[in-house]
């Protein structure tokens, strides 16, 4: 049905197309009207006339009869307000959609993404936390809206590495080293390759000869290398079941996955004369990339030695990824220091042909995860923090906040509750914030039952269920939807913005946008609960009032889904 926004925007459209074609009307949201559209400025600019003239013109044109009323502002402003029959219309609608006015998208993409991303034989630190929670809320929103969602979990589990950690299988012995790995003890298996390895040269010496057996194809290393990945994706799957991941195992592409497609990079990039010799390395040098000196600076695409490098391995997902899964659109969603590196693999990538420029390709950089003193989070002994332990700690502390509210559940429902508490407020935490941003990980703030948190937004949600519980049976169709309260019009206000910060999150692939629609959209309930009494209400104004609360808790409920984020029915 189109959204409200975008139903004005058109029609304004038309009108502004009209003076100067292809002009912007600049629509907004406005605390002065519903709306205001200040693109007349530059259009009277362009025509050389006043811009309360040309805005004058405007709203006498009439293209929003039936829709909205129009008005002169300041220099040349023009503020918009709904017809009230057109948003009890509207409202109406919503009544009876289940999307509740989101639109699938048509024609259906097929959206690759690229998200968490471990290494084999570590355990998954908080470092991994917002590559996983960013790109699990696009996923999700980008299945909403009708896109075909291609998960990619690009895991370290190739390279000079596994040579240690083979052997130190085998020193272990494979059932004493299964016991260590299915346990999600995988620090201290690495650990004690590592140690090894620094320590003991004959141990060197077989690491190095078991790469070489690895690389060649020997069946028994092999077999031996399966064991640390597959020990290791049931860990990580742990891992992602805690924090309600929707990554599988069948997600897992990693690193090894492209090795025999390697060879084939190079000989193409050779082909098309991309590559150029340095230092000893096979390298591209992409134009618009230089050093501080202002030197061409290169991606390397073999080393000196012959092995391939990460360029090689992204160079080969991003052919697989549009060539083979004919992909629309490809996110990326890696640390910010990478930001170069992915730049100068897309930029080849397009050179070589294999990007085409039909096909979205976008860097999902994001920002630290610190601890309260604002430095990179760690342990007080310096180490990284274990992701499971931060998800375990925020589930214990949300079971025992349920404790202290003197909730009267079960302690198994207890605890599942307080599991989809811990999961909301730090997926919230991270997804609230501008993803290019450092953000503060606080527990005692993150799991607040009040302000801008995961978990006020579910007893938001919450609190709707139950007043809609004491109601009873509901017959919702046909509601007159009056909107006397100035607080009632704003929350109707707030509902039809739905499907705009759906298509804003997805726009620049931010969730922080969907996070701040959701708690403007709390808070429009709080200013509703407190001016317009529900159960008590009689009549036409009570089912009105029901009706707005059914419509807030199903936009509660979708929105929070989009973002990885129960909606309890109880709290």
């Amino acid at each position: 049905m189109g959204s409200t926004y975008e139903i004005l925007a058109e029609r304004l459209a038309r009108s502004f197309d009209r003076l100067v074609p292809g002009a912007d009307p600049a629509l907004r949201a406005s605390d002065h009207a519903d709306y205001q559209a200040n693109g007349v400025m530059a259009m009277a600019k362009t025509l050389g006339r006043a811009p309360r003239d040309v805005a004058s013109e405007i709203a006498a044109a009439g293209d929003l009869d039936g829709l909205a009323t129009i008005e002169v502002a300041g220099p040349g402003f023009l503020n918009i307000t709904l017809e009230p029959a057109f948003l009890a219309s509207r409202l109406g609608t919503l009544l009876g959609d289940e999307r509740l006015g989101l639109e699938l998208v048509r024609p259906a993409k097929t959206v690759v993404v690229d998200y968490s991303a471990p290494n084999v034989a570590k355990e998954m630190h908080v470092g991994h936390l917002r590559s996983t929670v960013i790109g699990d809320a696009l996923a999700r929103t980008e299945r909403l809206v009708g896109n075909t969602v291609i998960a990619r979990n690009h895991v370290g589990d190739w390279g000079t590495p596994f040579g240690m950690l083979i052997e130190h299988l085998l020193d272990l012995g494979e059932d004493r080293a299964v016991a260590e790995l299915s346990i999600g003890d995988l620090n201290t298996f690495y650990q004690g390759a590592r140690s090894a390895f620094d320590a003991d040269e004959d141990f060197q010496r077989r690491s190095r000869a078991r790469v070489v057996l690895l690389q060649g194809g020997d069946p028994e290393t092999r077999r031996l290398w399966r064991i640390l990945v597959d020990q290791s994706v049931t860990y990580f799957s742990q891992v992602y079941a805690k924090l309600d991941v929707t990554l599988t195992p069948e997600d897992v592409v990693g690193e090894s996955f492209y090795n025999d497609a390697l060879e084939g990079v190079v000989a193409d990039l050779e082909g098309l004369g991309l590559l150029e010799e340095s230092g000893g390395a096979r390298c591209v040098f992409p134009p618009g990339f230089t050093n501080r000196d202002g030197e061409p600076l290169p991606l390397i695409v073999q080393k000196r030695d012959e092995g391939f490098g990460y360029a090689a391995t992204d160079l080969a997902a991003v052919r697989d990824r549009v060539a083979r899964l004919h992909a629309d659109e490809l996110l990326y969603v890696v640390g910010a220091p990478q930001v170069q590196h992915l730049a100068m693999v897309f930029a080849v990538a397009r050179q070589a042909g294999w990007l085409p420029d039909t096909v979205r390709c976008e860097h999902v950089a994001f920002g630290s995860v610190l601890s309260p003193d604002r430095k990179m989070y760690k342990t007080r002994s310096g180490e990284t923090v274990k992701l499971v332990e931060l998800i375990d700690e925020a589930i214990d502390r949300a079971d025992d906040a349920l404790v202290a509210r003197g909730t009267d559940l079960e302690p198994d429902a207890r605890r599942e509750l307080a599991t989809q508490i811990a999961q909301a407020a730090v997926k919230y935490a991270d997804l609230s914030t501008e993803r290019q941003r450092d953000y503060v990980f606080d527990l005692d703030r993150m799991l607040a039952f009040e302000g801008d948190t995961g978990p006020y937004l579910q007893y938001a949600h919450a609190r709707l269920r139950s007043i809609l519980r004491r109601a009873g049976e509901l017959d919702l169709a046909g509601v007159d939807f009056a909107l006397v309260d100035p607080t009632a019009r704003d929350l109707a206000l707030g509902l039809l913005g739905w499907p705009d910060a759906v298509a804003s999150m997805l726009e620049g692939a931010a969730p922080h946008r969907l996070c701040t629609y959701l708690f403007d959209l709390a808070q429009r309930l709080t200013a509703f609960y407190e001016a317009c009494p529900v159960l008590s209400a009689e009549g036409a104004v009570r089912l009105e009032r029901l009706a707005l609360c059914d419509l807030a808790a199903r936009t509660l409920a979708l929105g929070l889904g989009a973002l990885g984020i129960a909606a309890p029915e109880r709290m």
